[in-house]
């Protein structure tokens, strides 16, 4: 099994919809893949009156269904907040161990996995550690996921020094704009920034909407994720 892990600059800045987007594509290209969320925060209620998470439907929906939303992510909390904080709302504690359980499983489901993150690269997993202690461990490589628009070249820059320093790979930046308004002149600028800056590929953009397509320059682009991730992934199979 291989791991990617995808992370974001912050959190509501569409890492969900990158995941989707490409477990979609793998799928359609005929590979295997999994998706999988450690844990997740943050739900609301349906008319029963029983609590769903917005990103582990539409990761369910995006494997068609096929694998149990247990499967997908094995740690749920209802709070808004950072999992450690929202399982100690609810008496609880963020279970590390079935976390690492969760990833391990896949291995007999699919030959890759796409692993998504809660907000940012340092938001915390446990009451002592975060999501980078966590993928360090697992030494997957990392895709990041950046705002599209103003203040997106330092905050880019700031996690993919982050990553660094933890020696992972940084395999690319999907910029995903995750507002309306198309009046930002940054937009023109900031993949070239963050490229010149960084020396990491922007691998594509995606404009506001329901696009299920990266563009490049205005022109659709075609990522090869399953060449990608073979090529950079470290097995995710054993803790590093």
């Amino acid at each position: 099994m291989r791991g990617l892990f995808v992370t974001g600059t912050d959190t509501g800045v569409g890492k969900t919809h990158v995941v989707c987007l490409m477990a979609r594509q793998l799928q359609r290209a005929g590979h295997a893949v999994g998706l999988y969320k450690p844990a997740c925060s943050g739900a609301e209620m349906n008319p029963a009156g029983q609590p769903v998470w917005d990103d582990v439907e539409r990761l369910h929906a995006a494997l068609d269904g096929r694998f149990d939303r247990q499967q997908i992510c094995p740690q749920r909390f209802e709070a808004p907040l950072a999992p450690p904080m929202a399982a100690t709302r609810e008496g609880r504690t963020v279970d590390l161990a079935q976390i690492d359980a969760g990833l391990t499983a896949w291995a007999t489901q699919a030959p890759q996995v796409i692993v998504e993150g809660a907000g940012g690269w340092l938001c915390p997993m446990t009451p002592t550690s975060t999501f980078a202690d966590w993928v360090a461990r697992w030494q997957m490589p990392v895709l990041i996921v950046a705002r599209r628009g103003l203040g997106t070249i330092n905050h880019t820059l700031l996690t993919i020094e982050a990553i660094q320093r933890r020696h992972l790979a940084v395999v690319g930046v999907v910029l995903n704009q995750s507002q309306t308004g198309d009046d930002d002149p940054s937009v023109a600028e900031n993949a070239h920034e963050i490229t010149l800056r960084s020396g990491i590929p922007v691998l594509g953009q995606i404009p506001w909407g329901e696009t299920r397509e990266l563009l490049h320059d205005g022109h659709t682009v075609t990522v090869h994720w399953a060449s990608l991730m073979n090529e950079i992934s470290s097995p995710a199979g054993s803790i590093a």
